[in-house]
């Protein structure tokens, strides 16, 4: 006996002598920080062109003229006289000025139906984009992605103009399609690429690609709506960034530190040592306990939480810039702006409340149990209360504004406590756990601008925009309500894989000097410290 707890030792100790060395060899900048920026350009783009669609259709939809150039302000473009030929400057004058870009008479139930089109899609591949991107390989996938939502963008006037409202959902169900595989593609590589100790720098800052693409997309959208580019301008903008972005994927990215082909030895050896990949078990895939996951009653936690939190923030999304646009009456620059503004508050406020949940486990203020579901009280009853509050404001943008801020800033604690539940209970299996409950919030949450749509008859009628916000309001508390009741943070006995006569000491002491760290919510959460 006390020779194999000298043994143990021992390993041990030469293990963390040949991290410690190769850590020492790769400080600073590295090609998994390379890997990082890459997925958070990915993130931002995709979330971007998600977020788009709400000030989008208030241009496709509007009743204001397009911007468009005058005669004057070609033939200062142009450089061309009056008295130059007559032929050349009504030619260059037809190019330049701004067709009157077609508007479409779609009602409300139409656009919810073309906005809601895209959670459709996304719903449909989760769980199987999973399984491709655990397979497979997470690069090829990613890429795939962004080039279908590239040529999907880059059509996306003509199939509005030529298909009516009908093809213009169907471009955006294929752009769900593939989007739903970017969650899964990026856990694949985190789960390759981040060392432990490292995984909530590197994960937090491409997560930060949510937030960032929301703040950037809305305002970006309504700055072009209303330019001479008008509202198919929007669409060729992000379909020609989410091309070049997934240029730089296929050119820099790589599944596995081995399967890059500049890494250095160091940096390679220092990340496969700190995550305990060996070459023997590279092509191993660990057995799915699928009726223990849907036997947890946690994991039914998880999945309500999550259905009531998408509900809200779809609501947010897709309704807010029409609610902006119809009853406060905020033109569609200002709209963008003003709709990105809370979510730029949100991301800032998510480092605030990643340190908060930390800090009360780490400290054993709280329980892992409590810690989640404090969090996810707090951010859920705020929404509910900030959304009852905007049913009854004021036509006064900075008294609207602030409550938006509020919603926004209070329920990003939620995310502390749902969201990153999944690993507290089952970390080998929290990406499949995640892929479970993101399809379950979207099968519901797509539901939301339907609901919407046949509850708004008349868009500038205040009244009828209350019940859309005490509908989001109700999802936001019963989900709290049922995870209070029904949420854990223990983690589950199926965790851990049955151990074989080939596991070593080293494994079962790695990965018992993990799990703490496992349970910390940096994981997922944006969180650059």
């Amino acid at each position: 006996m006390e020779k194999n707890e000298a043994n143990k030792e021992g390993s041990l100790e030469v293990q963390k002598m040949e991290i410690s060395d190769s850590k020492f060899k790769v400080t600073g900048w590295g090609y998994r920080h390379q890997q990082c920026v890459i997925l958070f350009f990915t993130l931002t783009i995709a979330y971007s062109m998600r977020a788009c669609m709400g000030v989008a259709l208030v241009a496709m939809t509007g009743n204001e003229s397009q911007n468009v150039l005058n005669r004057t302000d070609c033939k200062t473009l142009c450089n061309v006289s009056d008295s130059e030929n007559n032929e050349e400057s009504t030619f260059l004058h037809s190019l330049l000025v701004v067709p009157p870009y077609p508007r479409f008479k779609w009602p409300k139930k139409t656009q919810d139906a073309v906005i809601s089109s895209f959670f459709w899609g996304y719903m449909l591949t989760q769980i199987p984009a999973g399984q491709i991107a655990h397979h497979f390989g997470a690069k090829y996938m990613l890429f795939g992605a962004l080039l279908i939502n590239c040529v999907v963008s880059v059509c996306f006037p003509w199939a509005a103009y030529y298909g009516g409202w009908v093809v213009t959902a169907l471009c955006r169900f294929l752009q769900g399609l593939s989007q739903a595989c970017i969650m899964p593609g990026l856990h694949t590589f985190f789960g390759k690429w981040a060392p432990l100790e490292e995984r909530g720098r590197l994960a937090g800052f491409a997560f930060g690609g949510q937030a960032i693409g929301t703040v950037l997309g809305l305002p970006i959208t309504g700055f072009i709506a209303s330019s001479p580019l008008g509202w198919p301008g929007i669409f060729r903008f992000y379909g020609l960034m989410s091309g070049i972005v997934a240029g730089f994927l296929w050119w820099l990215a790589a599944d596995t530190p081995a399967k890059h082909p500049k890494i250095s030895p160091e940096e390679r050896k220092y990340i496969e040592d700190a995550l305990g990949q060996k070459a023997e078990d590279s092509k191993k895939v660990l057995p799915v306990p699928w009726k223990k996951i849907l036997t947890c009653r946690g994991m039914y936690a998880i999945i309500i939480a999550h259905v009531g939190n998408a509900w809200g923030q779809l609501t947010l999304y897709s309704e807010v810039p029409a609610f902006m646009d119809k009853v406060m009456g905020v033109n569609i620059k200002a709209n963008g702006l003003l709709t990105a503004l809370p979510f730029l508050c949100m991301w800032f406020a998510n480092f605030f409340f990643s340190w908060l949940t930390d800090m009360l486990i780490v400290k054993k203020i709280f329980n892992v149990t409590q810690t989640r579901k404090f969090a996810n009280s707090l951010g859920c009853i705020s929404a509910a209360f900030g959304l009852i509050m905007l049913a009854y404001a004021p036509k006064n943008i900075y008294v609207v504004e602030s409550i938006l801020v509020f919603i926004c800033v209070m329920k990003s604690a939620a995310g502390l406590g749902y969201h990153v539940n999944h690993i507290d209970i089952a970390s080998n299996y929290a990406g499949t756990m995640m892929s479970l409950s993101n399809f379950g919030s979207n099968l519901v949450g797509s539901l939301a601008p339907l609901v919407a749509g046949y509850i708004l008859t008349d868009v500038t009628n205040e009244f009828l925009w209350r019940k859309v916000f005490f509908v989001a309001a109700g999802f936001y508390f019963f989900a709290n309500l049922f995870y209070v009741i029904l949420g854990t943070g223990e983690k589950a006995e199926w965790n851990d894989p049955p151990s074989h006569d080939g596991d070593d000491v080293e494994s079962e002491n790695k990965s018992e000097e993990s799990e703490p760290m496992l349970t910390g919510t940096n994981i997922i959460i944006m969180n650059g410290n």
